[in-house]
């Protein structure tokens, strides 16, 4: 509105279900801010004005104005004519390809029955395993299908497939009250960190190196970050005297250490953690009463021959300290051989939580109705693929080989040129 006429503006508010009230603001309202412009960069959040996002950061908006300029009708003259991103995991923009019996199933969760599960014809289209595993999905949905909004937790009986393909995994049982279904492992971890984050009194300890999720998130959320480096020459393992140091350093400066990030397999090290070096950060957690965030998206990507993913919750249980202390791990159908990050499909599991605490990380869930419903199901199905004697079995399992392998074989040039230029 023209500054020399600050006649009333009209402000619409959308109330639900399409109702519309008309309000007339009085030009007494721009004493108090109430006027065009009203948010700058100056009086906006501060917290998340100065939050950083490496990956998606200054970078990456170059490349994609490079990457429009190159489609444009007279592209610039430039020593390349496409730009590949390699900024952040995501598998099928680099090439690698989707699992067949997934997305098979996905097609047919997602189509009305009369042309999917119950059309007369379908086998002649998709395997009878994948018909049979959808229609259990959309049972799930009790009829509604995902188009429908979910419990703010997931569905149930996706959450008890979580519970067990964790009790095949590590040999502990799980409860369906305890598992969140998340868009992706990221949501979680936001929905933790929110809760233990009070102010920048409180501090979180961070492996360095680190994927910058943690750190953007204490940033925006007004909180501190508390580095603790990893061994290069262990193999890029912790080390209890480091920890030890860095949380006596933060107490010194006067912070609150509130929780500790474990990411194993580890990114972007890569180091798989024996079974002693998890027990020993689960104790450590134990005994400073911090709050343990098991990142453990990776879990599948370990190509060293002799070595194998122990989770959190496994070594905390091996250690007698599972319930002791609170324990959230995370898992995501965005990394492994599945790569599926569009979906936005993910799980974490609380454990050692008290029951008012975790009412609280569940209304927060509920504010925001729920993770969609794509992800979930791909959630369900990177959890319970298809049984040896299915029909699709073989073949899931060799595109699981291959992608492995490939994988394998692409990450050794890497680390060879890494070792050999320090």
């Amino acid at each position: 509105h023209p500054k020399s006429q600050p006649q009333a503006n009209l402000i619409l508010f959308y109330i639900d279900r399409g109702q519309m009230i008309f309000a007339r603001v009085l030009p007494l309202l721009a004493l108090v801010g109430v006027v065009y412009g009203g948010i700058t960069l100056e009086n906006m959040n501060q917290n998340m004005r100065n939050m950083e996002y490496a990956v998606r950061g200054k970078v990456v908006i170059a490349a994609d104005a490079l990457s429009t300029e190159l489609k444009s009708e007279n592209p610039p003259d430039l020593p390349f004519s496409k730009i590949i991103y390699t900024n952040i995991g995501n598998p099928h923009s680099v090439g690698q390809k989707p699992l067949t019996w997934p997305r098979q199933v996905m097609a047919l969760v997602d189509l009305p029955k009369e042309v999917g599960v119950d059309n007369p014809k379908i086998t002649e289209v998709f395997p009878p395993d994948a018909v049979e595993r959808a229609r259990e999905l959309q049972a799930y949905t009790n009829g509604c299908g995902t188009g429908a909004y979910s419990h703010s937790q997931g569905l149930l009986g996706i959450r008890e497939e979580v519970c067990e393909f964790i009790k095949n995994r590590d040999g502990v049982d799980s409860k369906p009250e305890d598992i969140f279904l998340t868009n992706g492992a990221s949501a979680g971890i936001g929905y933790i960190l929110t809760s233990v984050v009070r102010g920048p009194e409180d501090a979180v300890m961070i492996p360095i190196p680190q994927y910058p999720i943690y750190s953007a998130t204490l940033s925006l959320l007004g909180g501190t970050q508390i580095g603790y480096y990893l061994d290069e020459s262990a193999g890029w393992s912790s080390q209890m005297s480091e920890l030890e140091r860095s949380l006596k350093a933060a107490k010194k400066s006067g912070k609150n250490v509130r929780a500790l990030v474990l990411i194993n397999p580890g990114n972007p090290t890569g180091q798989v953690l024996s079974p002693e070096a998890v027990q020993d950060v689960c104790k450590f957690c134990k005994k400073h009463g911090l709050v343990l965030l098991a990142d453990e998206v990776y879990q599948e990507n370990v190509y060293h021959p002799t070595k194998k993913f122990t989770s959190a919750k496994k070594a905390a249980f091996d250690a007698g300290v599972l319930g002791e202390f609170e324990l959230v791990s995370f898992h995501s159908t965005s990394k492994g051989i599945w790569g599926e990050c569009g979906r936005r499909g993910g799980y974490m599991e609380l454990q050692g939580f008290d029951a008012d605490v975790a009412a609280q990380i569940y209304k927060l869930a509920s504010s925001g109705l729920c993770s969609g419903l794509p992800g979930q199901v791909m959630t369900s199905l990177m959890v319970k693929g298809p049984k040896e004697g299915d029909f699709s079995y073989e073949s899931f399992e060799k595109e699981k080989k291959d992608i492995f392998e490939s994988l394998k074989r692409r990450g050794d040039p890497p680390v060879f040129f890494l070792d050999e230029n320090p």
